[in-house]
Parts: C-alpha cells; structure tokens; sequence
C-alpha cells in the first residue's frame, strides 16, 4: 500500500523545568521524535517539517499531519489511519467525555486540544445548569486528508477508541476516606499532547507501561468481568505457561514476561516480575526487587534497590536501596542509596542525593496545581503526584520534595540546615552554585538555558568519576 504524504508542524516552546521542546523529552526511552517516527514508519513516508499548516504547499496526495509534540503509540496510529481511510474524508483525532482515561490525562494543563461545544437544533451553544458550555468532543492536532491538505474543507472528528479500564493502584485507609480509592486509567491505545511535565509522566506511566502490561494480560486472561475477552489467545496463554514450566520459574519471573537485554548480569537473589523490559549491559545487584518496569540499556542497580511500574533511561545508576514508584528518570540520571521517587520526574544527567525522599501525597485535602505552558495555575485533578527535576541538576543529600513542585534545569542545591525542605518551585536563579567563588561556580556549566537556541545534542553528558 502506498505511504501517506507526512508533515510535522514544529513546537518550538520549552517545556518547564527542563527547557527543551517535547520533541526532544523521552516517552519509554525514547525521545518524543523518534517515538513519533518508528509509530509511523509503517504507513508514512520520511516527515516534512513545517511552522505552521499555511506552510503545507496542495498536493493531490494522501496526507497525514501532526504536531510534533503529540504522543501516540502505535496501536493508536494504526487505527486511526485504518479508520480514516474506511471513512475517506478530511478527518481529525478526536475523543468523547465519555473517554474517562484521555479527560483525565490528557485534558488538564493541554492548549493544543481543542475543546469543540455542544450545539443545539437551532446551532447555538448548549450549557449547562451554571451556564458553563457543554462539551461535544476534544480535539487533537492530528489530521488526515485522503487527498492532501485542504483548508477549505470541512474537518470531521474521529474517535478512536482507547479501549480504556479503570485499574485501582492502592486505596486510602478509612480515616482519610474523604480522598477515595485511588485509581489509574490503563489504555488499549494511547495518545496525549505533552505540554508539560505532568503530561511526561502520564505518558510514561498510566499511558505507557500501565498499558503495555494490560494489553499482554488481555491476550492471557480469557474473561474480563463477566463477558469473554476477545483479545485472549489460547496460544499465547499456553505459550507462557510452558515458558515458566521449561524454565522452572513463576509465571511472572519467565521470559516470555521478562525481557533481557544481551550481555545483561542478573544476581540470582533478584526479583523481577515481569511484565518487564531490561535492555543490554545492564547489571541488576543482589535483592533487587524490579515490577513491571521499563530499563533502558547499561544500567546499574545495586544493591536491595526496589523499583516499580517505572522507567528508567540509559546509562542510569541507582546504588542500594533506591526506590523508585511509578517514577520516570531519562537517560545518565544518578540516584543515590536510601533515596525514595515516588510518581516523578527526573531529566537528563541529573544526581539525587542519598537519604531524599520525593513526597506525593498532601497532608490536607486541597487540590494539586502547576504551572501550565502560558504560566497559569491549573488544577491537575490528581489526588496524589511527585515532583520534577529538571536536566543536569544536583540535588543535595537529605531533601524533602513537597508535591508537585519543579526544580529547574542546572540547579544545584545544597544540603543546609536552614533548607531541608522544598515547600516551592525552584529556578535556576536560586541555585546554591550562584553563591560560591567565581571559580568554583563556574565548575558548574549551565546546558539547558531557557533561550531558544538550542545547545549540542551531547552537551549535558558528564563524566562521573
């Protein structure tokens, strides 16, 4: 079949605390733009970069366009593009309210997801009992046009069906009843627009592994609730039984669950339960315990250090007992022993201290907010969510990290006895390294600048001696 015509409209904004485009940010290790290219390799030719859609010169061609800061998976691409070609006309991505998973993650803190009202017979806007506008659908800017880009043209919307579950994580003890059972929304198909680095983290997580593992329980799994699955397989369930039974390991700890890399060293005393992914050269330490986590290549993890539903970059290095939960650190991160990530972030070649703990839960019950790309407060509708780090920063020994706060890319702060605790956002500004000597400050190189020139690609990579 022949490939669709591809253009890619360029975000050139930075996102906060990292300063750099979401092109340039990892989804399960990957940065965004190569994420994009291997989702569409099978059906598009090499992308063309534009600034805007006026820059999409006619062409009578089948044309699929997209901006670059949007994540799709490829179960998503795929049956986006098979159903705009069934339907063939100018269509666009979109999805209902009723799409609990994609109003959760993807609506709040987003500017490029267009919000599109209900009309009424007489074509005026619906509203509701406050007289808010009621919404008939989202938007995302994804397009498909059978015969090349049109402005002209009316738009449809099409829903692809995320296929998604509500999945409890943990539930709250009854003297905090008031929060409610805690729950995640896992996905068949997966898109969001990053726009901020709460949205790094969901496509990560709930939207990323989450749904890497529920969509290999649904092929074992033959009835979801009371009504067959139809994505279960007898093959494949038979496949991994007799997998773990050649092997002598519990179901979960087999290969066909636990994927390992070459020349990858693991301890016997280890623990891994699988679904999981580790890349090549990596060494996992005696009683490490690894869940469903997604490792990149030559990656060091010593000692007891615990890991759960997380990702983990290349090159990075946790010594023992590290804990990481529902965490994302992108490539050549450091962190320290008896440190504890709970739901974050973390940036390129950045160093967490030994004794740090990342908090994700406010002790009173008022709502999460951050800063979205325009600088607005915005609620997050998360009862709990850690903190971000951003690039090549070095956070001190001992800290206390509030929830949902930022530190910028290249800060340094120290372990003080007058700051311990991180109760705000953090710039580059305030860095601890700004109060040193000349000399010694300048040891400290600043690589992720908020200007819009972008630094070289391998500048923030450091030695560590």
């Amino acid at each position: 079949m022949r490939k669709l015509k591809n253009y890619v409209i360029q975000d050139s904004r930075h996102i906060a605390p990292f300063n750099q485009p979401a092109r340039e940010l990892n989804v399960l290790n990957k940065p965004l733009w190569l994420a994009q290219r291997d989702a569409l390799a099978p059906y598009c030719e090499p992308e063309i970069a534009v600034n805007d859609l006026s820059d999409i010169l006619p062409a009578a061609e089948e044309t699929l366009i997209y901006r670059d800061n949007l994540y799709f998976d490829p179960e998503y691409i795929k049956a986006f593009i098979t159903q705009a070609r069934k339907l063939g006309v100018p269509c666009r991505a979109a999805f209902k309210p009723e799409d609990k998973a994609l109003v959760t993650y993807a609506v709040p803190l987003a500017r490029c997801v267009q919000h599109v009202p209900k009309r009424g017979a007489d074509g005026k806007v619906v509203r509701d009992g406050r007289g808010r506008e009621e919404i008939d659908h989202y938007a995302f800017e994804l397009w498909y046009y059978p015969r090349g880009y049109d402005p002209s043209l009316s738009v449809a919307p099409l829903y692809v069906e995320t296929g998604w579950e509500e999945v409890g994580f943990y539930s709250v003890p009854d003297y905090m009843s008031d929060r409610g059972d805690l729950v995640h929304y896992v996905t068949q198909r997966s898109i969001i627009s990053i726009e901020n680095w709460v949205h790094v983290f969901f496509a990560n997580v709930p939207l990323g592994i989450f749904s890497l593992g529920k969509r290999f329980e649904n092929r074992i799994i033959p009835m979801k609730g009371k009504e067959r699955n139809p994505e279960y397989s007898n093959f494949t369930l038979l496949g991994v039984l007799l997998r773990a039974l050649i092997e002598q390991k519990h179901v979960l700890e087999c290969s066909a669950l636990v994927h390992i890399g070459k020349n990858t060293r693991i301890d016997p005393s280890a623990v891994i339960h699988g679904p999981a992914w580790i890349g090549s050269d990596c060494t996992i330490g005696p009683g490490v315990v690894i869940q469903n986590s997604y490792i990149g290549d030559r990656v060091n993890i010593d000692q007891g250090a615990q890991l759960m539903l997380s990702v983990v970059g290349d090159n990075c290095f946790l010594p023992f007992r590290a804990a990481l939960y529902l965490t994302v650190l992108m490539e050549h991160c450091i962190v320290a022993q008896n440190t504890c990530l709970q739901m974050c972030v973390v940036g390129r070649g950045s160093f967490i201290g030994a004794g740090s703990t990342f908090t994700d839960f406010n002790l009173l019950p008022k709502a999460l907010e951050v800063d979205a790309i325009d600088g607005r407060r915005e609620k997050i509708g998360q009862k709990v969510l850690g903190s971000c780090v951003g690039n090549n920063c070095r956070i001190g020994s001992g800290m206390v990290i509030y929830p949902a706060r930022m530190i910028e890319s290249d800060t340094v702060l120290f372990a003080k006895p007058d700051r311990r605790i991180l109760r705000k956002n953090i710039s580059f500004e305030e860095s601890d390294h700004h109060a040193l000597r000349g000399e010694i400050a300048a040891l400290h190189r600043q690589k992720f600048p908020r200007a819009a020139e972008r630094q070289d690609e391998t500048s923030f990579l450091e030695e560590w001696e």
